[in-house]
């Protein structure tokens, strides 16, 4: 399956594959959202896949896909821009095409592509690969054949639920299959505080901490949700709220 905005791009890669009659096309995507529909539908062995698209990213197209054991397509990435090339390994892609690319390397690729076919590995937490300058700006879930885009502005907190974690946004609830622990380590922590095990909020939804029996506590958002701070989560409350009280005295 071709997944790339341009459509140049996508007659480039065709044209490469009629050298590969074993290979056969499944279906060609002009955009994120097209890709993760595609992908259920078509359930390809192998995606060449642009980075920067519409609507959504090569990377946050690959947190959404399918994780079922065998299920994943072996990935690699076709992109003009060499920055992602250390993110697309950490998120095991197979190879890292660079535009302009030579038929010479395209074959490179797919022998690697074909290599891997038999591992079919895909991480579970692509987006706890990302460097701290490389910290989403927004959370991707699938529901079904939907595709829900949470800014972090528009996110109060996080609910660890089993193997998934619960959105909440604006008084709705959106589930995703992730680890709570990963989450914290992809979200900036200035802005977003583990303040129990289960639990992470929006710095900016915390209205008051209040007491809660001996030696417990909880947080009172804006909204007057409740949710359970643990001792140490008080305490990064606590360091994080300072923080953001200097960096505010700061730029007066």
């Amino acid at each position: 399956m071709i997944v790339d905005d341009e459509e140049l791009a996508r007659a480039y890669l065709r044209e490469l594959l009629q050298s590969h009659p074993e290979i056969e096309i499944a279906a060609e995507c002009a955009n994120g959202f097209e890709a993760v529909k595609a992908v259920a539908v078509a359930a390809p062995d192998l995606l060449f896949l642009d980075v920067q698209m519409p609507k959504l990213d090569g990377f946050e197209v690959l947190e959404l896909l399918d994780r079922s054991p065998g299920k994943p397509p072996v990935v690699v990435f076709v992109t003009a821009y060499d920055q992602y090339a250390m993110q697309a390994f950490d998120a095991h892609a197979v190879d890292y095409l660079l535009k302009p690319f030579s038929a010479e390397r395209f074959e490179r690729a797919i022998e690697r592509a074909k290599s891997r076919l038999g591992e079919r590995r895909l991480p579970l937490e692509v987006g706890a690969e990302r460097t701290a300058a490389q910290r989403p700006e927004r959370i991707v879930v699938r529901d079904g054949t939907r595709v829900h885009v949470i800014p972090l502005d528009k996110l109060d907190f996080v609910e660890a639920q089993d193997d998934y974690v619960a959105f909440h946004s604006g008084g709705k609830s959106y589930l995703k299959q992730q680890s709570i622990a990963s989450l914290e380590a992809a979200l900036d922590p200035k802005r977003f505080v583990r303040i129990h095990r289960s639990v992470i909020v929006n710095l900016e939804r915390v209205a008051r901490i209040e007491p809660y029996g001996k030696e417990s506590r909880i947080a009172i958002l804006n909204d007057a949700t409740r949710l359970p701070v643990s001792r140490s989560g008080y305490a990064r409350l606590l360091e994080a709220m300072e923080g953001s009280q200097g960096n505010r005295s700061a730029t007066r």
